[in-house]
């Protein structure tokens, strides 16, 4: 599982000229799974998530977490997190999840991080999004498990 998260000021996905999904401050997270990846590692990837500690306290010191400033969340589904370039100039998707499996993890990551008590607003797993945001710092973490 890979995430790319950024922190935000605001967020929001549209697919067809339609909005499904925005916030204000809070994380953008665009999510991953490979083809080996389990549902027992995603409770790990929500903690990590929700308690990661890039928000400044009152000293501009990154000592507060997304609940702490009780911020919201953007997931995005994203596949091309596991694109191979090593190769050509074509990236290979080979080590990412098929489709079904990797929605199922997507579907139950959003449940625990819902189950936080956060505001989750999200992405249409496998459509054509567009994606906008206001990076806030700018503050982008790669995770991986």
């Amino acid at each position: 599982m890979r995430i790319t998260l950024q922190r935000v000021k605001q967020a929001s996905c549209t697919v067809d000229g339609i909005i499904s999904g925005a916030i204000d401050s809070g994380l953008l997270l665009f999510v991953g799974f490979s083809h080996s990846d389990t549902s027992s590692i995603l409770p790990v990837a929500a903690k990590k998530c929700m308690e990661l500690r890039i928000f400044a306290d009152e000293n501009g010191k990154l000592n507060r977490s997304l609940l702490d400033v009780q911020g919201s969340i953007l997931l995005i589904s994203q596949f091309t997190l596991y694109a191979n370039c090593s190769r050509g100039r074509r990236p290979d998707f080979t080590a990412a999840a098929e489709p079904r499996k990797a929605e199922e993890l997507y579907t139950y990551f959003i449940k625990l991080l819902s189950d936080y008590g956060v505001d989750v607003q999200c992405g249409v797993f496998g459509a054509d999004m567009q994606i906008s945001l206001l990076n806030d710092g700018p503050i982008t973490i790669n995770l991986e498990w």
